[in-house]
C-alpha cells in the first residue's frame, strides 16, 4: 500500500472530512458525494482507505460546494501543517523545454550577427547538416 506524507501524521484521517460533508450536504453515501464534487467514485473510496491524498483540486472544490473555508476543511481531516514544502524540481524547466529556449536564444543571436553583417557562431543547433535536415 503506497502511503503519502500526510498520512504519516497521527492526526490525519480524511474520513472524518469526507463524513462531515456527507452530512452537511445531506447525502447518503459516497457515490452521491463523488457526484457532487464532482470526482470519479474510487477517488473517495481511495481517499477512505488512505491511498490518495486529499489533493489542492478537491479541498478547492469542497470550499466551492459547501462554502466552508480551506482552513475549516483541512483542520477537519486532521492536517495541522502550517507549511508546505515544494521540491527542487517545481518550477524548473523540463530538459525539453530548457533544450527550445536555447535554441531560441540562440537563433535570435544569429539574427542579431546576421543584421549587423558579421558571420554567426557556428553551433550545432544552428548546422542544418548536424541537425539531421533532410531537404535537399
Amino acid at each position: 500500500m503506497a502511503h503519502h506524507a500526510l498520512s504519516s501524521q497521527e492526526s490525519y484521517n480524511p474520513n472524518h472530512l469526507l463524513d462531515i460533508l456527507l452530512g452537511k450536504m445531506q447525502l447518503k453515501n459516497d457515490a452521491a458525494l463523488s457526484r457532487m464534487l464532482e470526482v470519479a467514485p474510487p477517488v473517495i473510496s481511495k481517499i477512505r482507505h488512505h491511498r490518495l491524498p486529499v489533493g489542492a483540486s478537491l479541498l478547492i472544490r469542497m470550499h466551492e460546494v459547501t462554502g466552508m473555508s480551506i482552513r475549516d476543511l483541512r483542520d477537519l481531516m486532521g492536517d495541522r501543517r502550517t507549511k508546505y514544502r515544494l521540491s527542487d524540481a517545481q518550477g524548473r524547466p523540463k530538459p525539453e523545454e530548457k533544450a527550445a529556449q536555447q535554441a531560441a536564444q540562440q537563433a535570435a543571436q544569429q539574427q542579431q550577427a546576421q543584421a549587423q553583417g558579421q558571420q554567426p557562431q557556428s553551433n550545432e543547433a544552428s548546422s542544418s547538416t548536424k541537425s539531421g535536415n533532410y531537404a535537399h
